[in-house]
Formats: C-alpha cells, sequence, structure tokens
C-alpha cells in the first residue's frame, strides 16, 4: 500500500490493500500477504526491502491494520487487478470500477459487449476518466 498509493489517498490505500486480501483469499494468487506483494512484476519492486519513509509510513501502517482487521473499499469490490490512472491496458474484458489514489481498479472476465452497459465516469481530483477511454 505504501508503495502503490503513498503519494496519494487514503482512500487509495485501503484500495491496494483490499486487492491484495482478495488475491490471498483466490485460489490464484498465493496464500499469504508476503507471497501476493513479493510476486515478480505485480506490485512495485522491492516492496518487501525497501524503506519506508515518512511522510507516509504512519499511515499506511494504521490503513494497513485497519485492513488486517477486515477494512475493504467498497468500490473494489472482489478486483485483482489495478494500474496507474491514464494507463491503457490491452485487455478487452476489463471492467473499470474506481480509480482511487491514482491507480484504476477493474475486473477482469467479461467480454466488451457485457460490459458497455456498466460504464461509469471516474474521478481523481480534478481529472475525469471514463472506463470507455481506457478501451480505445
Amino acid at each position: 500500500m505504501y508503495f502503490e498509493s503513498n503519494r496519494n489517498s487514503d482512500d487509495g490505500m485501503l484500495a491496494v490493500g483490499t486487492v491484495v486480501m482478495n488475491r490471498v483469499q483466490s485460489p490464484k494468487y498465493p496464500d499469504t500477504i508476503c507471497e501476493v506483494v513479493g510476486q515478480k512484476g505485480q506490485f512495485a519492486s522491492g516492496v518487501l526491502t525497501k524503506p519506508t519513509p515518512e511522510p507516509g509510513y504512519a499511515r499506511a501502517k494504521l490503513i494497513a491494520t485497519q485492513v488486517l482487521e477486515g477494512a475493504r473499499h467498497s468500490a473494489v469490490n472482489r478486483s485483482m487487478y489495478f494500474h496507474t490512472a491514464g494507463f491503457r491496458i490491452p485487455y478487452r474484458d476489463a471492467q473499470y470500477l474506481v480509480v482511487a489514489g491514482g491507480n484504476a481498479f477493474y475486473t477482469r472476465g467479461s467480454t466488451i459487449e457485457d460490459s458497455m452497459p456498466t460504464f461509469t465516469t471516474l474521478k481523481l481530483a480534478s481529472l475525469q476518466f471514463s472506463s470507455e477511454q481506457f478501451l480505445q
């Protein structure tokens, strides 16, 4: 959470923590938090070994404690995927849910045709992102 959303909002940290816990619960990913965040190419490089200085460490620790106690970001739901907001991914089955802390959170598994009616506008600060933008 610290490395993926430290410079952004508490909301973003909670969203990243939710994805981590969703992955821990999924049979597609490892069974522990350390194994999930340590997977090569999945989260920020070196997350298990880099120092976590202030500002941001105390906030990340507080939100991590909340996540461990069961707090989840409601808009992220069961999502196991996110990337930097504004970045376009090639997945045709991505359904965007929310932008939080500078990251766009999404699910996968449906076709574009299935997801067409569910487009919503995603807001981040003064910028607006529409899930349609990510599909072009």
